[in-house]
């Protein structure tokens, strides 16, 4: 019953929410959200050390580390946290497109060029499978990545008081 409707679904392939949901999914970049509690925390921590690469010489150039070791550590460990920052907004902001794609009862397409865009209202049993992909796969998602948003906050916050204290 569900593939008469999707068969008759005039979005062309590429477009659908399902296979942009999944094609997201497999992308190297996404699929590390997906990961175990464990691999995902690796990946950002990955991300973070890299960063340092950047980080670490301008917080060097900064405050030199033999005389300010805690000022260079906090500068160093806070920018590096920029480059986690902005892998973490294009996570988010990828995941909530295919999710508000998704959630909506009707989806915007285009036939064949940015001119040409049409509506489709989809059919219940469409929207039903689609909000349980939302509810089950994709919010557990936007949500780890939120935690991960405030845990940044948090540490930028202690960051900032042993700034001042020290």
């Amino acid at each position: 019953m569900m593939r008469s409707s999707v068969s008759n679904c005039p979005v062309p392939t590429e477009q659908q929410p399902l296979n942009e949901y999944e094609e997201l999914k497999n992308s190297w970049l996404f699929r590390d959200s997906i990961l175990s509690r464990g691999g995902y925390l690796t990946k950002i921590f990955w991300i973070w050390g890299w960063s340092w690469l950047v980080a670490g010489p301008v917080a060097a150039a900064s405050f030199p580390p033999h005389k300010y070791i805690v000022h260079f550590l906090l500068c160093g460990a806070a920018a590096a946290s920029l480059g986690v920052v902005l892998v973490l907004v294009r996570l988010y902001l990828g995941w909530y497109y295919v999710r508000d794609r998704l959630y909506s009862p009707t989806v915007f397409y285009e036939e064949s060029g940015w001119y040409d865009g049409q509506t489709w209202t989809k059919p219940q049993e469409v929207i039903s499978r689609d909000r349980l992909i939302v509810s089950y796969e994709i919010k557990p998602i936007l949500q780890r990545l939120q935690i991960t948003f405030a845990g940044l906050a948090l540490m930028y916050l202690i960051g900032t008081m042993v700034w001042h204290f020290s």
